[in-house]
């Protein structure tokens, strides 16, 4: 080959190359304009004078009309004569006079008084959404302690709600406070951080736009569930897959080389089609690892998967919207038009 020859094909590449990078850059959102609407309602809550409750409750309540009905009836359970036989005004005093319950708000305030940093990345996180989802309003914020009830959720359709004794930091000693309670194992409280409340605040957004899986069938899920990280990726674009995925970055790189293999497992498993709930489980909910893999397999593999094929879908369709996506949900529709083929 002439040397002219040799420098056209390595200029050739680095256009292509450049140009496929420059394909995979997030779009420029700066000039999308959205107002982030962030409530305090833990601090107005703890502000109450315990010795006139019900006053402080009925100010508090009227201007926290949603969420209150939420956080009262529902997490907290102020309003159930079962759980509080001696009245919501009176429960709701214990809560707040309870000295444990004082030390994980203060807790909670050092942590995260000042909200301005984490501010800045949702209204980014918004401007994306607001770019693929131009039809949404952007949702509005509220923060609230509940005693490690929830950590986040989604209510009055589009508000946001942040339980911060969710992210108080993976040395926090939750299982100290809720002995036997698989919700704080370790492979979970290593995620409740600061790193990861975005993340974990805007999964249930987008778990509202995409509804209930269209089946039971591992495939069914899996694809379901590579949608909501397909889609959580573009509204955090700049987010490592290791937070995206909650997961370290070890078991990223593990997934990404063993890609095949899985495939291939779950083929020669005959578990795409499986709808045996105990079987296929914990290739799809939180668990510390994916049975009948080696064990630096993290749970989860089958979302990763999925997140794959709905990526290899979306590639094949440069038209196709995030709309598009969500509307299409025959699974097996979607895998056979994304021709997928996992990397060796």
């Amino acid at each position: 080959m002439s040397c002219k020859k040799g420098l056209f094909w390595g200029l050739l590449y680095v256009v292509i190359t450049l140009s496929a990078c420059q394909q995979e850059r997030p779009p420029d959102v700066s000039g999308i304009d959205v107002r982030i609407e962030l409530r305090r309602f833990e601090q107005e809550l703890f502000a109450i004078d315990t010795n006139d409750v019900e006053k402080g409750l009925a100010q508090l309540e009227a201007k926290y009309s949603a969420f209150s009905e939420a956080f009262f009836g529902q997490l907290l359970g102020s309003k159930d004569p079962r759980i509080a036989p001696e009245g919501h005004e009176a429960y709701v005093a214990g809560f707040l006079r309870h000295q444990p319950v004082r030390q994980l708000y203060d807790t909670c305030q050092m942590l995260y008084g000042n909200f301005s940093g984490l501010l800045r990345d949702f209204k980014q996180a918004f401007q994306y959404y607001k770019y693929y989802f131009p039809e949404q309003s952007t949702p509005d914020l509220t923060t609230f302690v509940s005693e490690y009830s929830i950590g986040a959720f989604i209510y009055d359709e589009h508000s946001l709600a942040i339980g911060l004794d969710f992210f108080l930091g993976a040395d926090y000693p939750y299982l100290q406070y809720n002995q036997g309670n698989a919700n704080f194992s370790a492979y979970l409280t290593r995620t409740f951080n600061r790193d990861h409340l975005v993340s974990k605040t805007l999964q249930p957004l987008i778990n509202d736009l995409l509804g209930p899986p269209p089946g039971n069938r591992l495939l069914d899920m899996m694809i379901h569930n590579g949608k909501k990280l397909y889609i959580l990726d573009h509204l955090l674009p700049y987010t490592p897959d290791s937070v995206l995925l909650e997961i370290t970055p070890e078991q990223v790189k593990w997934l990404k080389n063993n890609e095949l293999e899985m495939w291939a497992y779950f083929l020669k498993e005959n578990l795409l089609y499986s709808s045996e709930w105990q079987t296929i489980r914990k290739y799809i909910e939180y668990s510390p690892h994916s049975p009948g893999m080696p064990p630096e397999a993290p749970g989860r593999t089958a979302n990763w998967l999925g997140w794959q094929i709905v990526r290899a879908w979306m590639k094949r369709n440069p038209e196709a919207t995030m709309a598009d996506l969500i509307a299409l949900r025959d699974a097996q529709q979607l895998l056979d038009q994304s021709k997928y083929k996992p990397r060796r």
